[in-house]
């Protein structure tokens, strides 16, 4: 019997807990909160920005945001028919594609991650689909080594080349999927449209990854409630309570998403070099950095590593990473040392 286990809010963060213990330093006492809400990607935002009345006049804060999370979603959704990334992912090999600012920064920092960790993929959409997570798809049966190994040659950062005229792909059938930092960068774009306007205190939140900035005026520093990830199903509990300054967080974890086939439990996460899905003592990854799209793409790359390398790569890149394990014995935590400060 084959089942399918999809635990419904990808959130490693609690938007209650985050309502509860978010605030800063006051700054201007008469700032105000100006809260935002509202559906993009397939999930949906929260928005918190503290700023003066006068700093907003005459500026609709809101519509400026639907504006860049539309741009970002007719780019990069696979779901938009003529989306930027679909008409690429059409492409022969060979051909140039004229691409925006916007697809140029995504792509740049997906292949400068996959090159970096060998285990962040952008092009591995169809060995996911392979595996039976993709949209749409049921697993059936597991993969054959011999189909994983044709699908293996069929993949890879290594086979886009970007240049100052756009992006080519050097084999036909490669295809792009953002869903590891897309999100991460829908937020950075949001920052953005809201720095414009010279503010600085302020949250993102898009599907349970974030960015945080500044100070609230009430003299409590910024506080995000990491998950706890072994928690009854439904049930959701703090694990630990952190300190990320400005930055953007990311959390990544296999215990999401999997399904069991023939007494075997397979995760979504999956490794392009193996093929294979993750089956490490790795469950859940929070990474800090001041871009959301790197911190969303790091998340998924360390959580396929596994502990070891995953400690082994933070230590080596100076990343503030948290890490949650299994043991015989229960959960097992790891800070990097670039994160203790967060804590």
């Amino acid at each position: 019997m084959n089942r399918v286990f999809y635990r419904q809010g990808l959130m490693a963060f609690f938007l209650l807990t985050i309502t509860l213990l978010m605030a800063g330093c006051s700054q201007a006492d008469k700032a105000e909160e100006h809260y935002f809400e509202g559906k993009t990607m397939g999930t949906t935002y929260h928005i918190k920005v503290f700023a003066e009345p006068s700093k907003l006049e005459g500026a609709d804060l809101h519509s400026e945001i639907k504006q860049a999370l539309k741009d970002v979603n007719q780019s990069m959704s696979t779901y938009i028919a003529d989306s930027e990334i679909n008409q690429f992912n059409q492409l022969p090999a060979g051909q140039v594609m004229p691409i925006s600012d916007d697809f140029r920064k995504v792509v740049a920092e997906s292949i400068r991650l996959g090159e970096s960790t060998k285990t962040l993929d952008v092009t591995m959409g169809p060995l996911i689909d392979l595996w039976g997570f993709g949209p749409d798809k049921k697993p059936t049966k597991r993969p054959t080594d011999e189909a994983l190994a044709a699908m293996i040659e069929k993949i890879g950062v290594d086979k886009l080349e970007l240049t100052d005229s756009g992006l080519m792909k050097t084999i036909d059938g490669l295809e792009l999927s953002f869903s590891a930092t897309a999100k991460g960068y829908g937020i950075d774009k949001v920052a953005e449209v809201i720095e414009s306007h010279g503010l600085t205190n302020y949250m993102v939140e898009i599907g349970g990854e974030l960015r945080v900035s500044g100070i609230k005026p009430d003299n409590i520093t910024w506080k995000i409630a990491i998950e706890q990830p072994d928690a009854e199903p439904g049930v959701r509990k703090v694990h630990k309570v952190i300190e990320p300054g400005t930055n953007g967080i990311a959390t990544s974890g296999d215990y999401r998403i999997f399904y069991e086939m023939d007494g075997v439990t397979y995760s979504h996460l999956i490794d392009p070099v193996t093929g294979m899905p993750s089956r490490h003592d790795l469950v859940s990854v929070t990474v800090l950095h001041p871009s959301a799209m790197t911190a969303d793409g790091l998340a998924t790359a360390l959580t396929v590593m596994g502990m070891k390398r995953a400690q082994k790569y933070a230590e080596e890149h100076n990343l503030p990473v948290y890490l949650i394990g299994k043991s015989d014995n229960g959960l097992v935590t790891y800070s990097s040392p670039a994160f203790k400060p967060y804590l």
